[in-house]
C-alpha cells in the first residue's frame, strides 16, 4: 500500500514549450526517478510523441495542442516510465529488439514491479484508492518497428532513428539534422545513468557513447534531466567513458 492518501489537487502532467516547435510535459507528483520527459514534436501534416509517461492518467487529454494531425507515438526503449500511456495512441513504434514484448508488458521488459517496490512512488495519488500494488503497464503492441537508419517524416520535417543500446537491447534516439536536435532517450541525459539492469550491456553502451561523441548537435533532449548542449553532451560522454560520471544506480526501494 502507498503511504500517501491524498489525491492530486492539481495537474497531473505539467508542460512548457522548449522551442522547435516542441513542448516537454512531464509528472510533477511521480518520484523523481521515474519522472520521465515526454516530448511532443509538431510537424505539417503529423506530429510525433516520443515517450509517454507512467501511464497513471491518461495523456492523451493533456495534449491539448493537438489541433487535429495524427500522431505517431514512439518509445525510446521500454522501461515503465516512458511507455506507460503508450497504449492511448493507434500509431506505435519501437525498435525491433524489444517491440514484440510490447504486446504484454512483461516486468522484464518495463521494470514496472522496480515502481511497486517503492515505499512512495507517487507524492499524491492519481485517483482515489490508487494502490501501487496493482500497477502494470498495459499492452500496446507495436505496429511498427524501428530500426537504426529509419526516417520518421512529419511533412515538414523529418527524425532519423539512431540505435543506441546500452541502456536497454532497443533503446533509440532521434535527430533532426535540420535543427540539430537530438531526443536521446535514457541513453544519455544530464544525470545518472543506468547500465546495470539485467538487460543493459556496458561494451554496448560505450559504442554508443562514442556514436554520441561524433554527432554534432545543437540541443539534446533526454529522458530525464535538463536539456543539453553539444559543449555538456561531449562532457557526459566523456565522464562515462573514463568512469568518473557514476554508472548504474542502485535498483529497487
Amino acid at each position: 500500500m502507498c503511504n500517501v492518501q491524498t489525491v492530486a489537487t492539481g495537474p497531473w502532467y505539467s508542460s512548457r514549450p522548449v522551442g522547435d516547435d516542441v513542448t516537454l510535459f512531464w509528472e510533477p507528483y511521480v518520484h523523481s526517478f521515474a519522472q520521465c520527459n515526454i516530448w511532443y514534436v509538431r510537424g505539417k501534416d503529423r506530429d510525433l510523441l516520443i515517450d509517454s509517461g507512467t501511464g497513471l492518467l491518461p495523456l492523451t487529454p493533456a495534449l491539448s495542442l493537438l489541433s487535429g494531425r495524427p500522431i505517431i507515438a514512439v518509445a525510446t526503449h521500454g522501461h515503465f516510465d516512458h511507455i506507460g500511456a503508450l497504449h492511448e495512441f493507434s500509431d506505435r513504434r519501437a525498435h525491433v529488439a524489444e517491440a514484440a514484448d510490447f504486446a504484454t508488458m512483461p516486468d522484464a521488459l518495463t521494470y514496472a514491479d522496480w515502481f511497486r517496490g517503492l515505499d512512495q512512488p507517487v507524492d499524491a495519488l492519481p485517483v482515489e484508492g490508487w494502490e501501487k500494488s496493482e500497477y502494470q503497464i498495459k499492452p500496446a503492441p507495436v505496429h511498427q518497428t524501428l530500426q537504426d537508419g529509419d526516417v520518421i517524416d512529419l511533412g515538414s520535417r523529418q527524425l532519423t532513428v539512431l540505435h543506441l543500446p546500452g541502456h536497454s537491447p532497443g533503446s533509440v534516439g532521434f535527430f533532426e539534422e535540420q535543427t540539430g536536435m537530438l531526443f536521446s532517450g535514457d541513453a544519455l541525459y544530464d544525470g545518472q545513468l543506468l547500465d546495470d539492469l539485467a538487460t543493459s550491456n556496458v561494451a554496448h553502451y560505450e559504442a554508443t557513447m562514442h556514436r554520441l561523441r561524433d554527432l554534432p548537435i545543437r540541443i539534446g533532449h533526454g529522458g530525464h534531466g535538463a536539456s543539453f548542449d553539444d559543449r555538456r553532451k561531449l562532457t557526459l560522454v566523456e565522464e562515462y567513458l573514463q568512469g568518473k560520471r557514476l554508472q548504474g544506480c542502485p535498483i529497487g526501494p
